[in-house]
């Protein structure tokens, strides 16, 4: 899964066309798109952008078959609140209720309502949303991407294997021993259970047994798609490859972490797939002289195209 980067024009709209091209473009790779994520801004949005986001994928991907019999999208279920907020289950129905009408699967994103309980309330959080959706998607997000995220203890986590509906977690701590302890507890306890990583540091976690659900891969799906082909055909032209997207992933992820947004933006520009490099008007920007590296970095991925 490849979380797609919202577009913006030079004046501060948002790129409908560009978002849909790159929709398209990213399914049309082999991986499943994954909207209204941090990539897309998704903390920044308003409610009824939100919808238009739905609304666009459902319509780009309309006469796409699911890939490789997967969901056709998977959406962020996003709700805004405040620290000491209390837990909003209406709000998260009504988001979910939207992503399925679309045609999408939920992401459960967290939500200072939801990060601000303690471990027992948590997991009856999320039972509380598996029964109202049938299939979802959880997520940990590190505070190094956003203010209400956490990382669950692994006891927790183990009890979110236990809700049938959770199918699989987005993990983004950045820290491959957690995510190693992840993967052996998903082994031992539910197989069928997918770890996606969201550590673009660290992109080879495929290697180990996870997923992904990256945003690092919004700025080549075509790329990742044929490095993951490469590792399914245990062709030793993935480590070259894997190497020189993770170059690109430690140079754009770097701090502030945000900002890989506008590296995004300024790499798809590169790449000739949107016509302005410019984040969302609130978004965390990127020096002007990165585009010099990232220019370096495209050279060199499309020598091994």
């Amino acid at each position: 899964m490849s979380a797609i980067l919202l577009p913006f024009t030079a004046n501060g709209l948002i790129d409908w066309d560009g978002f849909a091209a790159h929709v398209a473009r990213t399914a049309e790779a082999g991986l499943v798109p994954a909207v209204n994520m941090d990539t897309g801004f998704v903390n920044l949005l308003t409610p009824p952008e939100r919808l238009d986001v739905l609304r666009r994928t459902r319509d780009t991907l309309a006469n796409q078959p699911a890939t490789n019999g997967r969901d056709r999208f998977v959406a962020g279920s996003f709700v805004t609140d405040q620290p000491g907020d209390r837990f909003q289950l209406d709000a998260y129905r009504r988001e979910i209720d939207l992503i399925r009408e679309h045609g999408g699967t939920p992401v459960i994103f967290q939500s200072f309502g939801l990060t601000g309980q303690d471990a027992t309330a948590i997991v009856a959080s999320y039972a509380a949303i598996a029964k109202h959706c049938p299939q979802f998607i959880g997520f940990e997000l590190g505070q190094m991407f956003a203010p209400f995220g956490r990382v669950y203890d692994l006891d927790t986590y183990a009890e979110l294997l236990d809700i049938t509906e959770c199918v699989g977690a987005k993990h983004s701590s950045l820290k491959r021993s957690q995510e190693w302890d992840r993967l052996q507890l998903r082994d031992e306890r539910r197989p069928d259970f997918h770890v996606f990583t969201g550590n673009d540091l660290a992109i080879d976690m495929v290697m180990y047994g996870s997923d992904y659900l990256l945003g690092l891969s919004t700025m080549a799906p075509d790329l990742f798609a044929r490095r993951d082909a490469m590792w399914a055909a245990a062709d030793p032209a993935f480590f070259e490859l894997n190497d020189l997207l993770q170059y690109l992933g430690q140079f754009t992820f770097r701090d502030p972490v945000p900002a890989y947004k506008h590296s995004a933006a300024q790499f798809l520009k590169l790449r000739g797939w949107i016509s302005s490099d410019q984040p969302h008007p609130r978004a965390i920007h990127r020096p002007d002289s990165d585009v010099t590296v990232l220019a370096d970095i495209l050279r060199r991925l499309e020598q091994l195209a």
